[in-house]
């Protein structure tokens, strides 16, 4: 049932008077229930992409950008930003805790990310295999 007023449709119902659910090409639009909002939490601190994050979640971009204003975000940049600093700081932390333990694999790139540590690189040059070129000029040709 559509209600209209002076010729403009206000809004759309259902038979017992409820406003009808949105849908889009894939069907009804979902809601964001708590447990798929704790999904979508931790794939984007897995640096998941939207893309990824609606496909697993069977929804839009448009549809998941609209939930998510219904939970006080922008949209879904805004979320992403806000949260996917959580998982790098998780991932930080295991790294360093791997160091702690004894990695030598991680203590070696924590040294090199943040200590500026470096592969020592030796070379040396003998001189058996030294070859000399004579650079020629094309006006030094002879014609």
């Amino acid at each position: 049932m559509v209600t209209q007023h002076l010729g403009y449709v206000m809004t759309e119902t259902t038979k017992k008077g409820k406003p009808k659910q949105k849908t889009g090409p894939k069907g009804p639009s979902l809601e964001l229930t708590d447990k798929m909002f704790t999904q979508l939490l931790n794939m984007v601190r897995i640096q998941c992409t939207q893309q990824e994050i609606c496909s697993i979640l069977g929804m839009s971009d448009t549809t998941l950008n609209r939930r998510l204003k219904e939970r006080n975000y922008e949209n879904f940049e805004d979320f992403y930003k806000k949260h996917n600093d959580e998982g790098r700081m998780s991932l930080r932390r295991m790294q360093w805790s791997a160091a702690e333990n004894g990695n030598s694999t991680m203590l070696v790139w924590l040294g090199k990310q943040y200590l500026n540590q470096k592969d020592k690189q030796e070379q040396t040059i003998s001189g058996e295999h030294v070859h000399a070129y004579k650079w020629i000029d094309d006006d030094d040709q002879d014609d």
